[in-house]
């Protein structure tokens, strides 16, 4: 009866280590190689890598922006806010720094950048920041 009670501890304590492995693999991102970064170009035609404009990170092919746009959707020029990338929204990694592009201030977690969405004719997109929630506080010019 001992040897039954011991196999079946063994077999739970490997059971609870496969589980722990499995569970500490998927904690772990894979870091994205150089030729995984998302690239653009800029105004003198060299190629430059997307940043957040909150952190200042490289984004990854698959990595997208949190933002949402403001009706009306048929004009060229609409409201957005910017809340940040997979690195620093909704929580920021560690060593991540959420600053305002515009003020230099930090934005708090709560807080989002404030743009503009440029609708060109060709189909391209154009971001202008504008501030962040906190160069809007107390700004006479409200929120937009």
């Amino acid at each position: 009866m001992d040897y039954f009670f011991m196999f079946v501890g063994a077999i739970i304590l490997i059971l609870a280590l496969m589980l722990f492995m499995k569970f500490k693999k998927m904690q772990q991102k894979p870091i994205p190689q150089k030729n995984d970064l998302r690239t653009q170009k800029d105004e003198n035609g060299r190629i430059d890598f997307v940043r957040c404009p909150l952190c200042s990170t490289p984004l990854a092919k698959n990595e997208d922006m949190f933002s949402r746009i403001y009706r009306p959707m048929t004009t060229a020029d609409q409201r957005m806010t910017v809340h940040g990338c997979p690195h620093c929204y909704p929580r920021p990694e560690p060593g991540v720094k959420r600053t305002c592009p515009v003020c230099g201030k930090e934005v708090p977690l709560d807080g989002e950048l404030i743009a503009r969405l440029f609708n060109r004719t060709e189909g391209k997109k154009h971001v202008l920041v504008t501030g962040c929630s906190e160069c809007y506080r107390g700004s006479p010019h409200g929120r937009w």
